[in-house]
């Protein structure tokens, strides 16, 4: 028996931190919108000769069926995509934009033409990622230090007292790296990690504390809070079918 389509693809990529990734649209329309949850990443998606920045997400984003287009992305580590693109992530904050509307145009021509020619577009966009990370320096190493403290788990205080950042400093890096403060990434971090956990068939209780939830229901308020739905109605549309990344969008 032929085994489905694999829609969704995804490898690491050489640039540290980031993913890349791969949408194949089905031949058929589809006809429900998709649910895109907070990841506190942001992506640089091509799509029919378009290049579209994800910006940082506070709440879901709805992808409507229209949109949901066959793309190739590089999904960036928080706090990588600010660097990469000059422009810092609280101006993109819950917003989809063409790169041509941050880049001058004849730039992001370029860029397109070359990702449209080449024979894999998704190892086109990580090679123009790499040369421009490359060109303008690593991000910050205290505020990635701060986002991968707070992705396993650790309090904001504890991440700001190993970098040797005052309440107000964090606050000011967070918004240029992250787009928003570090209790709003953090609290996005720990609901990521919660669902990883319920993924691998753990019960939600359990994955709720494990995550950092005092319990099962600030798990529950906090999916409310931060994607718009349940835990229950979540796992239900995304089994439905092949899912598109958790924090990604195919458009602006």
């Amino acid at each position: 028996m032929p085994q489905p389509q694999q829609r969704y693809r995804e490898r690491p990529s050489r640039l540290p931190g980031a993913v890349v990734w791969t949408w194949d649209a089905p031949d058929r329309p589809l006809s429900e919108p998709r649910s895109v949850l907070p990841d506190g990443c942001m992506d640089l998606i091509w799509s029919d000769g378009r290049i579209v920045v994800a910006g940082p997400d506070t709440h879901a984003f709805e992808v409507e069926p229209q949109n949901r287009a066959s793309c190739a992305a590089i999904r960036c580590a928080p706090g990588t995509a600010p660097v990469l693109l000059g422009v810092p992530a609280y101006e993109l904050r819950d917003h989809r934009a063409e790169l041509a509307d941050l880049w001058p145009p004849a730039a992001v021509r370029r860029l397109t033409e070359r990702i449209d020619e080449a024979p894999d577009p998704a190892a086109a966009l990580e090679r123009f990622a790499l040369d421009r990370i490359t060109a303008t320096g690593p991000p910050d190493p205290r505020t990635v230090a701060v986002a991968e403290g707070l992705r396993r788990g650790g309090s904001v205080a504890a991440m700001a007292a190993e970098a040797g950042l005052g309440a107000r400093q964090l606050h000011r890096r967070s918004l240029a790296a992250f787009g928003y403060g570090p209790k709003t990434l953090a609290r996005v971090l720990r609901l990521q990690r919660a669902l990883e956990l319920i993924r691998t068939g753990l019960p939600y209780a359990d994955a709720a504390c494990a995550a950092g939830c005092t319990d099962q229901a600030h798990l529950a308020r906090e999916m409310r809070d931060l994607a718009g739905t349940t835990l229950g109605a979540y796992f239900a549309a995304a089994n439905s079918e092949t899912p598109l990344p958790s924090g990604s969008s195919t458009t602006a």
